[in-house]
Formats: C-alpha cells, structure tokens, sequence
C-alpha cells in the first residue's frame, strides 16, 4: 500500500488536471456508470465542527474511493487549517487497501474548486463582467483559480467575508497569484449587485443572498450548503432561477434545493437537471443572456473518487520513477 504526505498530493495535480476529472466524473454520474453510497455527516457542535464521509466506484476504474473531510470552523482563531481530511483508494477488483492520501482536505478543495468551474463553463455568461465571491476563505481562492482557467478572461472581482481582514487578505493574495483585480465589497448586496457570477462559499446556516440582487443574466454557483441546516441564498432565488444541481437525490436532502423544496418555492420536478445532463448536452445549459441560472453544488463522492485516483496515477508514477 502506497502512502502520501500532503506535500506529494499537493505537487501531483493541477486545476486543469482537477477540472478534466471532475468533469469526466459528472459526465459518469448521468450515464449511470457510477456506485455510490450516502454522504454521512457528523456534527460536532460544541467544536463548531463537521465532518462529511463520501465514496464511489467509477464503473471500470481501477480503485474505489472512501473521503474523509472535515471542516473545525474555530481553527482560525487557534492558528490551525479550518479544513481536514485524508482519502483512501482501494483496489477495485481485490478490496485490498491501495493507496492512503493523507492531503489534509487539499484533494477536496481542489475538486471542489473545479466544481465551481466546471458549473461556470456550462452555465454562467461567456464573458461576465464582475464576480461577487461570498467567503473569501480557501474555498474561495479555489473557486477563483478554477474561474481563471475557465472563463475568456478573469473580470473584477467584488469579495465579501464576516471577516474584513480575512476579505483583504484574499484581495492581496488573488490580486498576486492571478493578476485579479479584486476589491472587498462593504457587504454581501453591494458584493452582489450587478455582478454576472456569483459564487457562495460559506458555512452559513442563515441565507445571504435576495432575489432581487440579481442582475438578469445571473449565475450563481452555491458550495457552501453541503448539510441539512446550512443555506447561503433565500428560496425566492431559486424560485426566481433556473435550478441545476450536481446531483438530485442528494440537493433535496442537503442543498440549497432541499430549502426552496421544503418551503414550496421549487418542487423537485421543476430543477432544469443535474450537471452531467448538460455536459452531455441532455439538457441545455445557459439558453439566453437573460437567464438566471443557479448550480446546487453539494459535493459528491464521484468527484472524489475521480480526483484521487488522477492522484494516485500521477503520485504512483512518480513513485515509479
């Protein structure tokens, strides 16, 4: 069995790498050529904690895939990443243990990341002229440099956060890795306001987003609602958009779907479809430059397994050599 340290995982991949495996897996997902169990989530309250357990089985790949990731919201003020995790890929003809990823959430950030990318390429406006990240975390620098590979060309960018340092921070360091030209936006509706993309990546339990901040031909891409209790846009904006989510089943039990449905503003039948039915052109993407469209983006075990077995080929090379 193969084990690898952060550092390894983090030099075996690159966003264009994560954005090709994550797009394959989606494409997977909706032809039906996947295995995967529930997401099982653990809270952990009193540690303002949470951990999310997901696996899968890309029909013909050669490992199956269990993750383990974790999100301690308290860390920052201990000085400690906020994310963790490891993956484990296992043989899939033998069950026997392959490979340990000990990335400490890094392989999840970054599919997450290209997530977010692949949902801008097939539904956001080809050329959009401003950007409203909401959380300027990790997850938000992720999001931004899988933008960067995706769109035409990376418009000004308007970041909002709880934390306005954490919000400079973020202007200083995209305006230094990407050549973005970011400014930290007052609030969340000033963030939003005339912008063409937005993307939410916060572990809000309260929505933060209002239909009627969207300007016509909107496209936002919500990662942050990953459990039952966790929401980042009011239901009128789902009311108001057309709805696509990374995968069905799971978005009515956990995403910003499963609010909008248990409030009466959406039922299931009207979401437009899942991300993979667009990549294989089932379902149309953006149809106009009016629409308002909106990617439920969960996380799902497909991607995972996607991206640690890209891992473990380009680490097992390596590790050849």
């Amino acid at each position: 069995m193969l084990i690898f340290n952060e550092e390894e995982v983090r030099g075996a991949l690159t966003m264009d790498d994560a954005l090709q495996a994550v797009e394959e897996s989606f494409a997977s997902l909706a032809r039906g050529e996947a295995r995967l169990p529930g997401v099982i989530g653990l809270e952990i309250p009193e540690a303002r904690g949470e951990v999310h357990v997901k696996g899968a089985h890309l029909a013909g790949a050669p490992f199956y895939v269990f993750k383990v990731a974790s999100g301690f919201w308290s860390n920052a003020d201990r000085g400690l990443p906020v994310s963790g995790g490891l993956m484990m890929a296992f043989d899939a003809a033998t069950g026997q243990p392959a490979a340990i990823l000990l990335d400490n959430g890094w392989l999840t950030d970054l599919r997450t990341g290209a997530a977010g990318g692949v949902a801008a390429r097939h539904l956001a406006k080809k050329s959009p002229q401003k950007i409203a990240m909401i959380g300027a975390g990790i997850q938000g620098r992720f999001q931004l440099r899988a933008l960067a590979r995706v769109l035409e060309t990376l418009p000004p960018v308007a970041a909002w956060s709880l934390r306005p340092e954490n919000a400079s921070a973020y202007a200083r360091d995209m305006a230094e890795e990407l050549g973005a030209e970011v400014e930290v936006a007052p609030t969340i509706e000033a963030a939003v306001r005339g912008a063409d993309l937005i993307v939410t990546s916060t572990p809000s339990r309260e929505p933060l987003i209002r239909a009627e901040w969207l300007a016509p031909g909107a496209h936002v891409t919500a990662v942050g609602s990953d459990g039952p209790d966790k929401q980042e846009l009011h239901v009128d904006v789902l009311a108001r958009a057309r709805v696509f989510a990374d995968r069905l089943s799971q978005c009515v039990r956990l995403g910003e779907i499963h609010h909008a449905v248990e409030a009466g503003a959406l039922r299931e039948e009207d979401v437009a479809g899942e991300l993979g039915d667009v990549i294989l052109g089932r379902v149309p993407g953006r149809r106009s430059e009016e629409e308002i469209t909106v990617a439920d983006l969960t996380g799902v075990g497909v991607q995972d397994a996607a991206i640690a077995a890209a891992a473990v080929r380009a680490l097992s090379r390596t590790h050849t050599d």
